[in-house]
């Protein structure tokens, strides 16, 4: 089943919404900042004066989070740019921002908020550091070209690499139980899943090779991984396992055909950054500038330490404020295969497995951080 298509972050403002329910990526958004402002500042001391930028967010999704990229952008370059205007000018550098992602993405809403936050950005930013700018929708899959030759100065992709072109092929049946790589999954799926990876990403960083700038493009990827290579049933892995616990669980109550449950797979994929690091080298098209990784917990709203032991109630909420944001990405392809009648109760019971797990265990997912450039520049 090709993803471009049916998957989408759920749309709105509701409470199951993706807006209502993305601090999870807002929060790893946050902490890649400095690296963003970084790789802003080199690409503006590439950037003649009186010239245009184009930065291209990779999977913008909807809600506050899809501005957040363009307010930094706009922050580090007006402060970089104002260093070498000598007048009182307006800043000469105009950015042409371009939100990505799949058909399916709530757009209207993001088109909506748009008045809104350019409000934000006259109250926020002294006039005179703001630079012209203008931002467009940009519909479609990034695991194809979506831009001329040479026209990017600046993709981001935040949370969004990790999702396949397509569900994993052959092993339909065979990751029984599973909708993911688990621990009991046969090493042909991980082998499968892999290979789908490799492929995806692959032609990925062909496709923005093309289309970055030559001489001062950067492109920064984030995206959730695993923190050893050889465990591939980590962080998300085992999220999607206390999921699947779920829907088995309505299997043998006769609600969902296992058959249906046999069949599906997830879209996803969480590398180790030593995996990453071995395609960008092989692919021989980008060198790393740096590289960086981060811990948080499984719950954004959870600000605990390790040594913190979750009570009874703090599990319960965790667990539901996890099972949101999951559902939030996932509901849709989920309603697909199994029927949008039994989604509210299977996250019910998913985030009732959540809080069971984290009243033993306190989990974290593992951040993968990567600034790269064109090789030879």
């Amino acid at each position: 089943m090709a993803m471009e298509q049916v998957l989408h972050m759920a749309g709105g403002s509701g409470e199951t919404s993706y807006a209502a329910n993305s601090k999870f990526q807002e929060k790893s958004l946050r902490m890649i900042m400095p690296m963003m402002d970084l790789a802003i500042e080199e690409v503006c001391k590439s950037l003649p004066t009186e010239r245009s930028m184009v930065v291209v967010d990779l999977g913008c999704s909807t809600g506050s989070n899809t501005f957040l990229v363009v307010s930094e952008v706009l922050k580090v370059v007006g402060n970089a740019v104002a260093v070498r205007n000598t007048t009182n000018d307006p800043l000469p550098l105009e950015i042409q921002f371009y939100l990505n992602d799949l058909p399916g993405n709530d757009f209207n809403q993001v088109f909506r908020s748009l008045d809104q936050f350019k409000q934000q950005v006259k109250e926020q930013m002294i006039s005179s550091l703001v630079p012209y700018y203008y931002i467009a929708g940009l519909p479609g899959t990034f695991h194809g070209r979506l831009l001329p030759h040479q026209s990017v100065h600046f993709f981001n992709s935040s949370m969004s690499v990790q999702f396949l072109s397509q569900m994993p092929q052959g092993i339909e049946g065979m990751n029984k139980k599973n909708i993911y790589i688990a621990k009991s999954s046969p090493p042909q799926v991980l082998k499968v899943y892999q290979e789908q990876f490799q492929r995806d990403f692959s032609c990925f960083l062909e496709c923005r090779h093309a289309e970055l700038d030559g001489r001062a493009g950067r492109m920064l990827l984030s995206l959730p991984g695993r923190k050893n290579h050889g465990q591939p049933y980590q962080g998300f892995a085992f999220l999607f396992q206390l999921l699947a616990q779920a829907l088995y669980d309505l299997v043998l109550e006769g609600k969902i055909a296992e058959e249906k449950l046999d069949n599906f797979n997830m879209p996803f994929y969480c590398p180790s950054m030593e995996e990453m690091a071995k395609m960008i080298e092989s692919q021989g098209l980008f060198v790393v500038e740096r590289a960086e990784t981060f811990e948080m917990n499984w719950d954004p709203a959870d600000e605990s330490s390790d040594d913190d032991q979750l009570d009874f109630d703090d599990a319960a909420r965790s667990g539901k404020n996890i099972a949101k944001y999951v559902r939030a990405g996932f509901a849709g392809l989920l309603a697909r295969q199994f029927g949008e009648e039994v989604i509210d109760e299977a996250f019910s019971r998913y985030a009732a497995n959540i809080s069971k797990h984290l009243l033993r265990e306190k989990t974290k997912h593992f951040i993968l951080f990567i600034l790269l450039k064109k090789r030879g520049v």
